[in-house]
């Protein structure tokens, strides 16, 4: 095999994976990452707990991407959950799954996952250059020939490995920059959007609802014609709007679903498990127990203390009313609010608060094969630039690392 000299841009999960399998086959390898550590944005992963794979079957598993989830068969047949898994266990750190299928490892700490990829960077001979911003690529005849740095150093190599992440999380290193590179080398970039964030919404009440919790609760959002129904979950109120499992899950579906002169809105199902009949039969025994009671205290067997006073103005009933005075009418109100309260979606959260990047580099022009670029040769792509994204559950992490395998492996043998 010819001895090559190769770069990758970025010391996120894709990065690091991309750097460690091409020395692995021998290469000369530098990897170049802006901040002064690795793994930033892993470290944040899984709430710091890192839930770095599924063991979902990989029909299943594909199913879990936004769109182009096929695009990632090839490099799931090469390096898949099983394989990242034996990967962390083999060196010696031991793994969990659980619930949903999610894979974590026993610590219970994102470090645990990055110091097993450092120590294995080192043992491997990876060359690791840090405060190191690659601004620009050596294209010679038409051939990735090296990269230029922010400082305006020149480092000549065979291949160029780009894993520079996206725009989410800005902080941790992911400014686009890997992405605007691609651009200006004449790559088509699907716009950038936020994926798996929280989603803000026009009504004011929800700042005085901030931090709640709602358990046990069904999503249904909607243009008016279509719908998304949620499974049944948690919602958070955030300052100025929705968040919790069930929003992030579903919230890129629902960007997709906010086109120019079209509303959204989320209709919020209180009790679930009920159907309408058994909860309107519930609040009529509800009355009858505490007919002396205000229906504000009476709601307390229904709903949160927090949520109480903004449910009965929304509903637009004296909350000292008492419950034998409710009428009919008011009634209904109460049972259509419980089953649906609703909300206008104003958009999404900016994409720096986005947990992922929707959007990237066009799938269209990189050869799912190997990673590599159709457009400049010896350039190869990976991780989260890329144009492919999935729900929360590990998916996203394992494509990185999937990816950055690929990349690796491709650029070391070609």
């Amino acid at each position: 095999m010819k001895k090559l000299k190769i770069l990758v841009a970025g010391g996120g999960p894709a990065g690091i994976m991309a750097a460690i399998r091409a020395r692995t086959l021998g290469q000369e390898v530098i990897l170049l990452e802006r901040k002064s550590t690795l793994g930033n944005k892993l470290l944040l992963s899984g709430k710091g707990r890192c839930n770095l794979t599924n063991t979902e079957d990989l029909p299943n598993f594909l199913k879990r991407f936004s769109k182009n989830g096929d695009f990632l068969r090839d490099a799931f047949k090469k390096f898949f959950n099983q394989e990242l898994i034996s990967f962390f266990e083999d060196r010696g750190l031991k793994l969990k799954i659980e619930r949903q299928l999610r894979v974590f490892p026993q610590t219970d700490r994102s470090a645990s996952i990055l110091k097993v990829l450092e120590d294995e960077l080192v043992k491997a001979g990876v060359q690791i250059a840090f405060r190191s911003k690659v601004v620009d690529l050596i294209i010679i005849g038409g051939q990735a020939k090296g990269v230029r740095l922010e400082n305006g150093q020149d480092i000549p190599s065979d291949r160029v490995i780009l894993a520079s992440g996206g725009a989410s999380y800005s902080f941790t290193g992911s400014d686009a920059s890997g992405i605007k590179i691609a651009k200006k080398l004449g790559h088509t970039i699907v716009p950038l959007q936020p994926g798996l964030v929280a989603l803000d919404v026009k009504q004011n009440y929800v700042k005085k609802l901030e931090g709640l919790t709602l358990r046990n609760i069904k999503l249904t959002f909607s243009d008016g014609k279509r719908e998304i129904v949620s499974e049944i979950g948690e919602l958070v109120f955030t300052a100025g709007g929705i968040s919790g499992p069930l929003v992030i899950t579903l919230s890129g579906k629902v960007i997709d679903l906010s086109v120019p002169d079209k509303a959204v809105f989320v209709e919020i199902d209180l009790k679930p498990a009920l159907s309408v009949q058994q909860l309107d039969a519930r609040l009529l025994r509800e009355f009858k127990l505490n007919s002396k009671k205000s229906i504000k205290n009476m709601l307390k067997e229904l709903l949160p203390l927090r949520l109480i006073m903004i449910f009965i103005d929304v509903a637009g009933i004296d909350p000292l009313k008492k419950c034998s005075q409710i009428t009919q009418k008011e009634r209904e109100k109460i049972l259509s609010l419980l089953k649906s309260f609703h909300l206008d979606i104003s958009g999404p959260r900016p994409i720096e608060e986005g947990m992922v990047t929707r959007g990237g580099v066009s799938l269209k022009q990189i050869d799912p094969r190997t990673m590599e670029s159709r457009l400049v040769k010896g350039l190869y792509f990976c991780g989260e630039m890329i144009d492919v994204d999935a729900d929360t559950g590990g998916f996203n992490l394992q494509a990185a690392f999937s990816t950055g395998y690929l990349a690796g492996e491709s650029a070391a043998v070609s």
